[in-house]
């Protein structure tokens, strides 16, 4: 297997990474990734089977060794969908799947506009941070509605869901654990307070449907239905938030202002929210050459498989006017994005009533990159 060295802490690969998988993707479909410990699938092929194929998974087939200071994260992640596989995966996706119907996602069309247009009125004179301002309070905002959960609790839910994803980022220390550990216990306390307050007031949202689920008994257990309420509320805002800063970023200096459904799936393609993903392998694999052994843990490197020549024509050009082609930001096979179409309704919605509102919107300062 080719090695490829390459620290994810250097600050020339945060700010611009793809020089780098290209680099790797000449060695091999699948490297070594010295700095992971592990393979790492480079192209759009592999990537696209290791995603798609059921001889691999989230969970490992050795539970691994947990600290003490992080029990209550791991306990969480251990009941979360994403972390998990059939026969409780399908289970618990049959009954998340609830929320994100075509027509669900559309009944929220009138609310995203209405908050763009309310976040934006408050927008200062001066030069701000359009993240903080825009694209963080606007899919949080969406999704507590959509569970129904109190939107006054916006800012701790952030507060709560910055902490825990953060354990996926580069860079996670042991203060990272600590915090990430404290807003589960936080989180967890709020969540079991407002669904003892739901039980005994049920609504037309989700919350409700997924604790009636829980006292049918055999659908849903009560550890279950907290992960799965925190699960919704951290992923269901971070793809959103990022690719309105990424598209913000590539968008905003060249102009281009037209705003269509095939746009938002190039700026997916181009500068995906999330590059990497990992599996484990259930048996010894060969993908296009490489060997993985039985429960070795594999990188899925979801944004250079989105940059493979052999996936688009020029892949490393942003081209607004490109027809879309399956790229793999919202990942593939059974654990492909429940919460896609609504991410992408937010963004389209988004970028479309920012651009109208704010025709000479600009970047005062070049954005810094944190992954």
């Amino acid at each position: 297997m080719h090695i490829f060295n390459q620290s994810i802490r250097d600050q020339n690969f945060v700010q611009d990474p793809y020089p780098f998988y290209d680099r790797a993707r000449n060695l091999a479909d699948v490297v070594w990734w010295e700095d992971f410990k592990m393979p790492a699938a480079m192209s759009h092929r592999a990537v696209r089977m290791l995603l798609s194929s059921r001889d691999l998974g989230r969970e490992p087939l050795k539970t691994p060794v947990c600290p003490a200071h992080i029990a209550e994260w791991q306990a969480n992640e251990t009941n979360s969908m994403l972390e998990l596989e059939p026969p409780r995966h399908n289970r618990l996706r049959g009954l998340v799947l609830r929320a994100f119907t075509g027509r669900k996602v559309a009944a929220t069309e009138p609310q995203t506009t209405a908050l763009c247009h309310s976040l934006i009125d408050q927008f200062p004179s001066q030069p701000f941070n359009i993240l903080n301002a825009f694209a963080r309070p606007l899919p949080v905002n969406v999704i507590a509605s959509l569970l129904g959960v109190p939107n006054d609790r916006c800012d701790d839910l952030l507060m709560w869901s910055n902490a825990m994803v953060a354990m996926y980022q580069s860079g996670r220390t042991k203060q990272t654990e600590i915090e990430a550990n404290t807003s589960t216990i936080e989180f967890t306390e709020f969540l079991e307070s407002y669904i003892s307050h739901r039980r005994m007031n049920p609504k037309t949202d989700l919350l409700s449907d997924l604790i009636a689920a829980e006292e049918e008994g055999e659908k849903l257990t009560g550890a279950e239905l907290i992960s799965t309420c925190i699960l919704l509320l951290n992923a269901g805002h971070e793809a959103t938030v990022h690719t309105i800063g990424n598209a913000l970023k590539t968008l905003l200096p060249t102009r281009h202002r037209d705003v269509t459904t095939d746009l938002i799936e190039e700026v997916l393609r181009f500068d995906p929210p999330l590059h990497v993903f990992t599996r484990f392998a259930y048996k010894d694999i060969d993908c296009f050459g490489t060997k993985i052994k039985k429960g070795q843990e594999v990188a899925c490197v979801l944004a250079a498989a989105n940059r493979d020549p052999a996936f688009v024509e020029n892949p490393n050009i942003f081209d607004p006017l490109r027809k879309p082609k399956q790229h793999q930001s919202f990942g593939a096979g059974i654990h492909f994005c429940v919460g896609a179409p609504l991410a992408r309704l937010e963004i389209l919605i988004g970028l479309k009533t920012l651009f109208g509102r704010c025709p000479n919107l600009h970047i005062v300062e070049t954005p810094k990159i944190r992954r």
